[in-house]
């Protein structure tokens, strides 16, 4: 009885001083996790439970998310490691894509105004080209949206391609090769990244290149239309006969400059234009997002989740677990989501 009455004075205490409830950071049955934020602040995390791709949405900067929404049931979709839904956001619309296993890119658009979600069709113009999942998904602020992936059209190897979602025309542009390496492929089984800020658009993957798989990176300033000569991240190479399946992360600040983190042999190295790299950490997976020029980076070690900022040279644990993806929200926050036995966490920072 006295253990009763004991209980109740401390739970009547802890709603005074207004703790905040334990299910603001509750996991979500889930993998993959991908997120967007809209210019009205609006978080959307994509993901995939089986063949369905779900959507759960915040609107308090990631403290907590509203019951998931079933966007589509995709049979075979592809999911695990860095296969699974990709999003992006504009001003007026949100985009989905989501891969199967017979190769090709099914894509789903949000009108932020009706809140449906509606297919848009097939991504890749050729079909089966996909057969990898590996893909990447960016917007920019006047609704339109920019996709690059691992496709096997040219002589049945992987190589970089990239396609448009044109705002006007409401639909996917002639798909167009970016890069072929010319010992035939790029890293079969890593992640390309894609990012857009202020007038410029950047691809970065891991290359197949003289025995070598290196972080390189292509930009463009039309919106896709062309593309510069594709240029190797940092100095040093890691020669490797085998796929890290890893990609590493890509990030563009307000001024323009490009950086890149990655791992070469278990040692994580973060990057940016006219500067050389530096060894940050030891580990893998890594992802990154920039706020102004305060870089932040994200990685797996040993089974740990690791937050660095670059800036500060300060590192911290946040949890357990891989897949892991970094971003920067409206209020200037990070928010965090990461993967552990198939159910997504969330945290901010």
């Amino acid at each position: 009885m006295k253990s009763f009455g004991l209980t109740l004075i401390l739970i009547l205490a802890l709603a005074v001083i207004n703790v905040p409830a334990a299910i603001a950071n509750a996991p979500i049955s889930g993998q993959q996790p991908n997120l967007a934020v809209d210019s009205k602040g609006t978080i959307r995390m994509a993901y995939g439970a089986g063949e369905k791709i779900y959507c759960a949405s915040s609107t308090d900067n990631g403290n907590t998310f509203l019951k998931p929404v079933l966007v589509a049931t995709l049979p075979g979709m592809q999911l695990g490691h860095s296969r699974g839904p990709q999003i992006a956001s504009s001003t007026r619309f949100s985009m989905i894509t989501a891969m199967d296993k017979e190769g090709n890119i099914t894509s789903y658009k949000l009108d932020h105004t009706k809140g449906i979600w509606t297919k848009t069709g097939t991504l890749n113009d050729v079909p089966r080209s996909a057969p990898e999942g590996l893909m990447a998904l960016t917007a920019d602020k006047e609704n339109n949206f920019y996709a690059t992936w691992l496709d096997v059209r040219l002589a049945d190897k992987n190589n970089i391609f990239f396609s448009s979602f044109d705002a006007k025309l409401q639909n996917w542009t002639k798909n167009t090769l970016v890069y072929q390496s010319p010992d035939e492929h790029v890293c079969e089984c890593c992640k390309p990244n894609i990012a857009f800020n202020g007038n410029k658009l950047v691809i970065s993957f891991r290359n197949w290149l003289l025995g070598s798989r290196d972080i390189y990176y292509t930009s463009s300033s039309n919106k896709g239309k062309t593309f510069t000569k594709p240029l190797k991240s940092g100095n040093g190479t890691w020669k490797l006969d085998g796929c890290p399946m890893d990609g590493g992360g890509l990030s563009i600040s307000d001024k323009g400059l490009i950086s890149a983190a990655w791992q070469r042999n278990g040692d994580i190295y973060y990057w940016t234009e006219n500067q050389t790299e530096k060894k940050v950490a030891t580990g893998r997976g890594v992802t990154m997002t920039q706020n102004s020029d305060n870089p932040m980076i994200a990685w797996q070690e040993k089974g740990n989740v690791m937050v660095m900022n670059l800036n500060k040279n300060t590192s911290k644990e946040i949890g357990k677990g891989s897949s892991i993806r970094l971003y920067t929200l409206n209020n200037a926050k990070l928010l965090c989501v990461w993967e552990d036995d198939k159910n997504i966490h969330y945290l901010t920072l």
